[in-house]
């Protein structure tokens, strides 16, 4: 049995943020239930057409889902959703900030016939303060939490790759579904969660913003190399090809220039004496380093760094990540089926030995309308009605 077999989830989500939450807990077995607007559906399914005809963004964040279309702004269909959360476990939304309330679908009005129901909330800036109204993507979030101003080169400032403010509110928010469900277990009461994409990523943001305290220097943006520690980031070889590598302390700074440099003087050049001295002198130690390194392979390198125990890793492409051997090797790449044909999907990460995390198939938009429906009670001919009427 999945740990979270038995439970039942109302999605009122679209984009990244709610939907990545939401798809945690279907892989422990919720039943999760994505309202999506009729002939539309969520927005994310028109990012790009990259997976068989179907967006990228969506399909990672919405396998196991069951997609039931909702004219919200018909009475109708608003009857049909505040059915399915009369005996619905969680709540989960990421609306415009007051659309939920407008819906009758805030934690006070659903609580009185609910009171087991937790409702979470994830939006840009929170439930209340200045900031509450104001429109929140990912990039716009990297921003203000101040990522973007350590995060680049010296010149210009870069985002991340992919969407790290909504996979980090995603993840705050599914975590907190699961100690709410255990706190309801102990008190037979549900809750309200407000997970602000902001306050998410400033939590990430600890160790610059705690480096930056009192007002000293922030870590400078470095690239893909460590602000703080060196050597530590990507280094090229003779054949072109980028090592990265990363040293953390003085024994394995000696390793380093005895096993891999092989000049061992270095380690007791005083330009390079400390971390703190390698890092203002990384100049100079830089030139070392690569003028060693034009000499080898990208391979021989790394065996010079695994033969003294240094960290290091293959700055691999996104197709040489999808024929990972490691990855391979710990069988971790399932197939799912799609609207365009099966795909390949990463077994969550945290899996145990005795459950099987569930992968069911990527939703096409409005696929269980008709099974919900008629779970609730309306026969053919009412569910015509409902889809003439455009309320589904």
């Amino acid at each position: 049995m999945r740990s979270l077999e038995g439970i039942k989830v109302i999605a009122l989500e679209h984009a990244i943020a709610a939907p990545f939450c939401t798809r945690q807990l279907a892989d422990q077995g919720a039943r999760v239930i994505k309202i999506e607007r009729p002939g539309t559906g969520d927005f994310a399914r028109r990012y790009d057409e990259r997976v068989h005809g179907l967006a990228s963004h969506f399909v990672w964040t919405n396998r196991s889902k069951e997609s039931l279309t909702l004219d919200l702004k018909q009475p109708q269909a608003q009857r049909i959703l505040h059915t399915l959360v009369a005996d619905a476990d969680v709540l989960v939304q990421n609306l415009a900030p007051g659309a939920a309330d407008r819906l009758g679908m805030g934690y006070t009005a659903l609580t009185a016939r609910n009171p087991r129901l937790i409702v979470c909330d994830i939006s840009g800036y929170g439930a209340d303060g200045p900031y509450r109204d104001r429109k929140a993507y990912d990039l716009l979030i990297q921003s203000e939490s101040g990522f973007l101003s350590v995060t680049g080169s010296p010149d210009e400032p870069a985002k991340a790759g992919c969407s790290i403010a909504d996979i980090a509110a995603g993840m705050y928010a599914y975590t907190s579904i699961l100690n709410a469900l255990l706190t309801r277990a102990r008190t037979g009461r549900g809750c309200r969660i407000d997970v602000s994409m902001l306050e998410s990523m400033v939590e990430w943001m600890g160790y610059p913003l705690y480096y930056a305290m009192d007002g000293q220097p922030a870590p400078p943006r470095a690239g893909a190399a460590h602000a703080t520690i060196y050597p530590y980031g990507p280094f090229p070889a003779g054949d072109g090809k980028v090592v990265m590598l990363g040293l953390q302390n003085e024994r394995e700074w000696k390793l380093f220039c005895d096993g891999v440099l092989r000049q061992p003087q270095l380690a007791y050049d005083e330009r390079f004496a400390s971390n703190s001295a390698r890092s203002r002198a990384r100049d100079a130690l830089r030139e070392v380093i690569v003028a060693c390194f034009a000499g080898l392979t990208a391979q021989q390198v790394i065996q010079r760094l695994d033969a003294v125990g240094i960290a290091n890793a293959r700055m691999n492409t996104l197709h040489e990540v999808w024929e990972h051997p490691q990855l391979r090797a710990r069988e971790r790449w399932r197939q799912v089926d799609a609207p365009g044909g099966p795909i390949a999907a990463l077994l969550p990460p945290g899996t145990t030995d005795d459950t099987d995390v569930r992968m069911d198939a990527v939703p096409s938009l409005g696929q269980h309308t008709e099974a919900i429906l008629a779970e609730l009670g309306y026969d053919a001919s009412a569910i015509a009605a409902l889809r003439a009427s455009g309320a589904v």
